[in-house]
């Protein structure tokens, strides 16, 4: 069974910053794309947020926080990590990483983590 551990939310008001990470077991990191997704609070379905390929060539996010999330990767830990800026209100929602056969839309993928609540507020 294969464990991705999600973390890093929490609650911060608009205008600020939480960087979330998840720690993926190795032989998942090196061989697969990965990414970021979140439900947002009333709605049944999963976002994407931002996905990276295998490697870290191909980055991308989705429209509403481009410029304002970065998706990165630390190889060495197999830690792939979210960095969120600007927070704003509709950012609020629970956050779950993601690996291997990983697609924006539909949203999906082999792999998910637990997920982890942010939530922003004015």
């Amino acid at each position: 069974q294969v464990h991705l551990v999600d973390s890093g939310g929490g609650s911060v008001q608009a205008g600020g910053s939480l960087k979330l990470s998840c720690t993926i077991p190795s032989d998942i990191f090196s061989r697969c794309g990965m990414g970021w997704f979140r439900q947002i609070s009333g709605k049944n379905v999963a976002e994407w947020v931002a996905v990276i390929s295998v490697g870290g060539g191909g980055i991308s996010y989705q429209s509403s926080v481009e410029g304002r999330f970065t998706i990165s990767q630390e190889t060495t830990k197999n830690i792939l990590y979210l960095q969120m800026n600007n927070l704003i209100i509709n950012d609020t929602g629970v956050y779950y990483c993601a690996a291997c056969q990983v697609s924006a839309r539909p949203a999906a993928a082999k792999y998910w983590g637990q997920g982890t609540q942010v939530t922003v507020s004015s």
